[in-house]
C-alpha cells in the first residue's frame, strides 16, 4: 500500500489560514489532496491536521479517518518527522494493512505536477533508498557565490576550495531542499529519529514547481503562476 499523506496544521503566522485559503477556485490543500486521491499508484490517503474544518473536508473527499492530530504535534516546534510517524501508524490502523511506502506532499507547494509524484515513486521503487526527497538546483552556491563574515568581519566564500571556484558551472552541485514531495520507506520512518539518518536521495524538480507558500508574497507568486498554467485571466 502506497500511503499518501498531507500535513495541514491550523496555525500559520505568515499567511493566516493558508492551508485552507482559496487558491484559484479551491482550498490550497486540494491542489495536493486531489493529486493524491487521483494518482493511480496511491492506494490510501491520510490528512494529519488539528483543524476540524480541514479534517472533515478531507474525510468527505475520501481520506482515512484517524481523528485530529495530537496537541503536542500541532505546535510551531513540532517536527515533521514526528507528525509523519503518528500519521502513518494511525493510517495503517485505520486501513487495516501496512504501508509499503509513505508518500508526503506538502500542501504549501501546490505547483507540483502529477508527473513529479510518479517520478519520485518510480525512483524510490528503482533505487530502494530509505527516502526520496524533492530538491531543485540551488540559486546560490556556497562554493562560489555564498559568502559569510570571518572573525574580522571580512567576507569569505562559505565553502572555499583549493584554488578557488571562479565560474558557477565549475562549482560542485548543490541542491535546495524543496518542501514538496517525499517518499519514505515505512521501516525507516518507524526507526529513525530524523530525516538524514539513512540513505536519502534527491529527486530533482524544476525550481518553478517547488515554490513553498510561507509569506503573502509567496502566495501571490504561486497564484500568478497557477493562473498562468490554468490559462485564467489575472
Amino acid at each position: 500500500m502506497i500511503l499518501g499523506h498531507i500535513g495541514a496544521r491550523k496555525g500559520s503566522k505568515g499567511v493566516p489560514g493558508k492551508n485552507f485559503k482559496d487558491l484559484c477556485g479551491k482550498p490550497m490543500i486540494d491542489w495536493s489532496l486531489d493529486q493524491l486521491l487521483e494518482h493511480p499508484q496511491v492506494e490510501a490517503v491520510v490528512v494529519s491536521t488539528d483543524d476540524e474544518a480541514i479534517y472533515e473536508h478531507a474525510i468527505a473527499k475520501g481520506a482515512l479517518q484517524i481523528g485530529l492530530r495530537p496537541a503536542e504535534l500541532a505546535t510551531d516546534a513540532a517536527p515533521k518527522w514526528g507528525v509523519w510517524q503518528h500519521a502513518m501508524a494511525a493510517a495503517e490502523a485505520a486501513a487495516g494493512r501496512a504501508a509499503t511506502a509513505f508518500l508526503d506532499l506538502d500542501c504549501t507547494s501546490p505547483l507540483r505536477h502529477s508527473s513529479d509524484i510518479s517520478g519520485a515513486i518510480d525512483l524510490f521503487l528503482k533505487e530502494a533508498p530509505d527516502m526520496v526527497m524533492s530538491v531543485c538546483e540551488a540559486r546560490k552556491n556556497p562554493y562560489f557565490n555564498l559568502v559569510e563574515p570571518d572573525e574580522t568581519g571580512a567576507l569569505q566564500v562559505s565553502k572555499p576550495l583549493p584554488g578557488g571556484v571562479w565560474a558557477r558551472q565549475a562549482a560542485p552541485t548543490v541542491y535546495e531542499h524543496a518542501a514538496s514531495t517525499y517518499v519514505v520507506a515505512p521501516e525507516y520512518l518507524r526507526r529513525a529519529k530524523t530525516i538524514y539518518e539513512g540513505r536519502v536521495i534527491p529527486f530533482e524538480m524544476p525550481p518553478e514547481r517547488c515554490i513553498d507558500v510561507d509569506s503573502p508574497f509567496d502566495f501571490k507568486l504561486v497564484e500568478m503562476l497557477l493562473r498562468e498554467e490554468l490559462g485564467q485571466d489575472g
